[in-house]
């Protein structure tokens, strides 16, 4: 059922006061809390709740949860549980009156996200762009100068080896049959995990002959559970089937294989070379993001599977901004791995790092497209896009798409906090005339 629409009670409490009443009004998330437009949510997800059932959780605390968890790096347990610490996240998400409960059960959060979907969420980035040019941070016309970059967004698992993943695969199997019932003829457990801790030794070691026979002997095993369940369960249930399609090639795959699986749970993941000398191999998917040339805000990012080239990317990423922010870009500064993209955007000036014979004004642009590189590094450190913990393809484009509304969000926060010292330092100076206070005493009293 579609969740109440909370309207502020004329009426008082006797015993309590209100938020509005007792927080600090110059604080940033109370300044931010009352220039977002909340109404947009309630529209855009308002179809996707049926008219039947108990009233769902209101869509302004879903929100506000989300934009908490990735400006502030929270997961989803540990920003349920700083909800209830912090009035000034109560008044973000809509609370009236200070509580002492949580608010939801942080299971809640991964269900909301699977019901809005990644579309869904580019709602959450389109609006803190809006409120960025409402409150006059952002201009449109600097929407139309971008930086565009991709990076690899990883995914949370192990790294992945082969007598690993043949374990992995087998410990997942022999869970799935017994609780169906099936009586296999032998479940391996303690020799698989005798075998994959004398792989591992060997392999520390330096005794390859010897950690490859153990890693032979995990196969085996494998081989053994698959063809025993393959003979006990001919019509095998959706999850199972899926676990036995995941096991066959794991159980196929040979070292030079393409398409391969790198992880049981997440068998999306791929393994991206990106040329970094410390880190050779990355394993989840590639993420695009685009940013303004001039003030660093994030108009766009999305994750993509298949491990494309960067320039067959740019034409979906200036279409995501575009919606986003509602202005096209007519220029858009790349690196070189976007080379020969022109002619899939004939409409946006593109302009490649090392470009020569520039003006003037083209070549400052040009040379602060590296900026896009320290913003992905944010990303990563400070909201969340460093190690995705969430779950299928669909996960990866939401977790990307949350990291970009935490950067520009955490950059919203920063300008409302200066705006707040800078009036505290003009009332200073308005009440000492004569100036005997000195800038950095107000500073530091600030």
């Amino acid at each position: 059922m579609q969740p109440k629409t909370q309207e502020k009670t004329p009426q008082e409490d006797m015993f309590r006061n209100r938020l509005d009443v007792m927080l600090d009004h110059g604080h940033p998330l109370y300044v931010l809390a009352c220039q977002i437009d909340w109404a947009v949510f309630e529209r855009e997800f308002g179809s996707l709740y049926s008219e039947q059932g108990r009233p769902g959780v209101a869509t302004r605390l879903m929100v506000g949860l989300h934009y908490l968890k990735h400006t502030f790096n929270e997961s989803d347990e540990s920003v349920v549980a700083r909800f209830v610490e912090n009035p000034y996240w109560q008044f973000f998400c809509g609370l009236e009156y200070f509580t002492h409960r949580l608010p939801i059960d942080p299971t809640t959060m991964t269900r909301w996200r699977k019901r809005v979907g990644a579309d869904g969420m580019k709602k959450l980035l389109s609006e803190t762009i809006a409120t960025a040019m409402r409150r006059q941070e952002l201009s449109p016309h600097e929407c139309t100068k971008v930086n565009v970059d991709t990076t690899v967004q990883e995914k949370a698992i192990a790294h992945p080896t082969d007598a690993r993943l043949y374990q992995k695969a087998r410990v997942t199997l022999v869970r799935l049959a017994q609780a169906r019932g099936l009586r296999l003829r032998q479940s391996y457990a303690r020799l698989g995990k005798e075998a994959l801790r004398k792989q591992g030794g060997y392999a520390h070691a330096k005794q390859f002959k010897r950690a490859r026979r153990e890693t032979r002997r995990l196969r085996t095993f494998l081989g053994c559970v698959l063809r025993d369940i393959e003979r006990q369960c001919q019509t095998p249930d959706e999850k199972l089937a899926s676990a036995l399609a995941v096991a066959r090639r794991i159980h196929a795959q040979k070292r030079d294989d393409k398409g391969k699986v790198y992880s049981v749970h997440a068998a999306e993941v791929e393994c991206i070379a990106k040329g970094k000398a410390h880190k050779r191999y990355e394993f989840g998917c590639k993420a695009s993001v685009v940013s303004t040339s001039r003030g660093n805000w994030v108009l766009a990012a999305d994750a993509l599977h298949g491990n494309p080239y960067d320039g067959h990317t740019l034409a979906a990423a200036l279409a995501s901004a575009a919606t986003a922010s509602g202005v096209s870009a007519t220029q858009a500064f790349v690196d070189k791995g976007y080379r020969g993209a022109a002619k899939d955007v004939p409409e946006v000036e593109m302009y490649v790092s090392g470009t020569r014979r520039l003006p003037k004004a083209l070549k400052r642009r040009l040379k602060r497209r590296q900026a896009i590189e320290p913003i992905i590094g944010h990303m990563k450190s400070d909201h969340r896009m460093d190690r995705n913990f969430l779950r299928g393809k669909v996960g990866d484009a939401i977790n990307a798409i949350l990291a970009a509304c935490g950067f520009n969000m955490a950059k919203l926060f920063r300008a409302a906090a200066l705006l707040a010292r800078l009036s505290f330092l003009g009332y200073l100076f308005e009440v000492d005339p004569r100036g005997e206070q000195s800038l950095d005493q107000a500073l530091a009293a600030a």
